[in-house]
C-alpha cells in the first residue's frame, strides 16, 4: 500500500490550465482499481493519494504520467507502507 504527496511545487500556479488532466488521471486511478482515496492536504498544500494493487515501479510510472506532476505543479513524494492490522473494513489491505 502507498501515500503519495503530491505537494504544490514551483508551477502552481499554472494548475487551472491542467486541472482537467489532473482529474482525468485520478478517474483512471479509481477506474484500474488502484486509488482507494485521493484529497486535498490542507491548508493548501497540494493533494494526496492511498494507492494499493500495484508496484512501486508501476506507481511511480503512473505518478509521473499525472500532469501535475509532469508540469511541476506538484512534486511527488511515494511512502510504501506493509500493513501488519487494520480495522475489519480494511483487512482486504492486509496481504
Amino acid at each position: 500500500m502507498f501515500v503519495v504527496l503530491l505537494k504544490f511545487a514551483n508551477n502552481k500556479d499554472k494548475a487551472g490550465q491542467f486541472m482537467a488532466g489532473h482529474n482525468e488521471w485520478i478517474k483512471r486511478g479509481f477506474d484500474d482499481g488502484i486509488f482507494l482515496v485521493t484529497g486535498s492536504l490542507q491548508p493548501n498544500l497540494g493533494g494526496g493519494v492511498v494507492a494499493h494493487n500495484i508496484t512501486l515501479p508501476e506507481l511511480q510510472a503512473r505518478v509521473n504520467d499525472d500532469p501535475f506532476v509532469a508540469e511541476n505543479i506538484v512534486r511527488a513524494e511515494i511512502l510504501e507502507i506493509t500493513p501488519a492490522k487494520a480495522d475489519a473494513r480494511l483487512e482486504f489491505l492486509l496481504v
